[in-house]
């Protein structure tokens, strides 16, 4: 019994002399292309290759398309992707952006030419994202071509010499020649083997499922890019604030906001409708999660179509309402005022709900009133009307100089106004923000003090305008609930690439490509010598323990034959081994007639 770390060359015909024949067997297993070695130039005694245009050229493509290229550029893409989580990018919230700008005026310019407000549409991700694309593409057609070339060709021939493979075995039989390989070619296929009889062996190999995990994965990666691309290039994303009882209708005009690919056609809408019927929102009362959202919904009906049925859905977060491939998601929530507006005379100016913008945890909330069109003050001059507000759903502080909620949940609303008037700048044409009021062209309301006019009120109290113009009176509460409503075209094929890229990798990492030879022949004295040897891409024990299965079911049908009392003699078709000192005779029955597992077998250069 003999186990070394090397193979006869006769398993590779094609390798130069000094190069490790293990190795070489080794690499036969694998559909990596094999580099080419550049020849030296003649004469130049330096070993430098020869490298013109095309040399150049076809090193470069080779370096590309290597696995270490392609994971270097992947790495590389991960990290390029940072700074577009960190940092606040133009195309998802341009608002932030200009923030972020006002707030950091010294690193805004190196961060404008590094261009980290439109990291995903940059020249040098952009660069790494179809340097990636190309490096896989260029690693995957010739493997896929050596792999259908090896799917389709068998197992090479037996080498010379089984006992210098790695996982090795031996035992004698009765059994005729012929019969054992027919059994081996038995056991072999019930085991998953694809097998065939070479001379006088069988050969026979498995784990193909390796190679063909590579390429999934690397197919998967493409597929992933692709996905991501088409979301990009494609995509469309918009913002609506609803107020109960309010609707919404899938066209641009109705969108707060709205951003899409560059390649979107915004005929493309999906045509449906929904009205917010109402918002759900339970909070936890006690103990130290107090405050805590428990039930956080938007019962909604829906239409799709222009004339589709009413049906009723509930959106949840991160459970989003879908239609015609839109999902809408649930994603703010907070309270609306109902205030009513009076002049001078008692009439009604105006009368609505106004949403105002949550500023913490517990929803204290601020915002603008503004009444542009139908005041007139006791002159009868029309004029426009602004209030700063301060609300709370759960009011605490009275008493403190501050004003501030202690619970989320509208237990104990008051809302805080303060008022002026003038021009609120509307009719200049320019965009406004609508939760803040631009008092540079207003003047305050005065109370007998001398000062802003301001007060606290609670549901049903108002607060009257100084000189007998007009009052404002609260109303009540309404809530509102913010939605996302986005159409993202890549989603499916992104997530059918990641299942498949680990699925793939799975089964590179956990597969052994392998093959095992089985050779039967008689000796000089008449008796059947059986060798099996086995040869793995990689290092692994669970080699030997499976080539020792394997030898324990031929066993059955090629039994061992009881101890020669003569010397031992070696196989008629073994030639002398190498190693001084030793001969084949000793390496095939230095245990007799009893077959070693190949677990058991001494490493190369250990005594016997």
């Amino acid at each position: 019994m003999s186990k070394t770390n090397s193979t006869d060359t006769d398993a590779r015909t094609d390798v130069p002399a000094d190069e490790p024949a293990d190795r070489a067997a080794g690499e036969r297993l694998s559909t990596a292309p094999r580099e080419e070695r550049p020849e030296p130039e003649s004469g130049a005694g330096s070993g430098v290759p020869a490298m013109g245009v095309i040399g150049w050229v076809r090193w470069f493509w080779r370096q590309l398309t290597s696995m270490r290229v392609a994971l270097i550029l992947l790495f590389l893409l991960s990290l390029g992707a940072v700074p577009g989580s960190l940092i606040p990018q133009t195309s998802v919230d341009d608002f932030k952006v200009q923030e972020f700008k006002e707030q950091h005026t010294t690193l805004t310019p190196i961060y404008e030419k590094l261009q980290l407000f439109d990291v995903y549409s940059s020249v040098w991700f952009s660069a790494i994202y179809i340097l990636l694309f190309v490096s896989l593409i260029g690693c995957i057609v010739p493997r896929t071509g050596q792999f259908v070339g090896q799917l389709r060709s068998r197992p090479p021939g037996a080498p010379k010499r089984l006992t210098r493979l790695p996982a090795y075995t031996t035992w004698r039989t009765e059994a005729e020649p012929e019969a054992v390989r027919e059994a081996a070619l038995g056991v072999l296929g019930k085991r998953r083997f694809r097998a065939h009889p070479v001379g006088d062996a069988v050969a026979a190999e498995k784990g193909y499922l390796r190679e063909a995990g590579n390429l999934v994965f690397h197919i998967a990666l493409i597929v992933m890019l692709v996905a991501f691309a088409a979301g990009q290039l494609f995509k469309s994303e918009g913002g609506k604030l609803i107020v109960e009882g309010g609707g919404f209708a899938n066209t641009l005009t109705q969108y707060d906001d709205f951003k899409s690919g560059s390649l979107y056609d915004s005929d493309t809408l999906a045509p449906f409708s929904f009205t917010l019927d109402k918002f759900v929102g339970t909070y936890e009362e006690k103990g130290p999660q107090r405050g805590t959202p428990r039930t956080f919904e938007a019962r909604v009906t829906y239409n799709e179509g222009a004339d589709g049925p009413d049906r009723k859905a509930v959106i949840r977060v991160n459970e989003p309402l879908v239609v015609n491939g839109t999902k809408v998601y649930l994603i703010a929530h907070g309270y609306a005022p109902v205030v009513t507006v009076r002049d001078s005379k008692g009439k009604v100016v105006s009368r609505s709900s106004v949403p105002l913008l949550p500023i913490d945890n517990n929803i204290t909330s601020t915002g603008a009133i503004k009444v542009m069109d139908g005041y007139r003050d006791k002159n009868g001059v029309k004029t426009q009307l602004g209030f700063k507000a301060f609300f709370v759903p759960t009011f605490a502080g009275h008493g403190k100089g501050q004003m501030f909620s202690q619970f989320p949940g509208a237990e104990f609303p008051v809302l805080a106004l303060s008022a002026y008037r003038g021009s609120l700048g509307v009719d200049s044409g320019l965009p406004q923000n609508v939760y803040q009021l631009d008092t540079s062209k207003m003047k305050e309301f005065k109370n007998e003090d001398g000062e802003l006019l301001k007060k606290m009120l609670r549901p049903g109290e108002k607060l009257d305008l100084s000189d007998g113009e007009g009052s404002i009176t609260f109303d009540g509460i309404e809530e509102w609930a913010s939605f996302q409503i986005s159409q993202q075209p890549g989603n499916g094929w992104a997530l059918g690439g990641a299942i498949a890229a680990i699925a793939g990798l799975a089964a590179s990492l956990f597969i052994q490509r392998r093959r095992v030879w089985v050779r039967a022949v008689r000796g000089a004295d008449g008796v059947t010598v059986v060798e099996m040897a086995g040869l793995g891409r990689s290092e692994s024990a669970k080699l030997p323990e499976e080539l020792g299965d394997l030898a324990a079911a031929l066993i059955t049908t090629a039994p061992v034959a009881p101890a020669a009392s003569a010397t031992p003699v070696a196989p008629a078709a073994e030639e002398k081994p190498d190693t001084p000192g030793s001969t084949d005779a000793d390496a095939t029955n230095e245990a007799g007639s009893r077959p070693v597992h190949p677990a058991e077998a001494p490493a190369e250069g250990a005594e016997k």
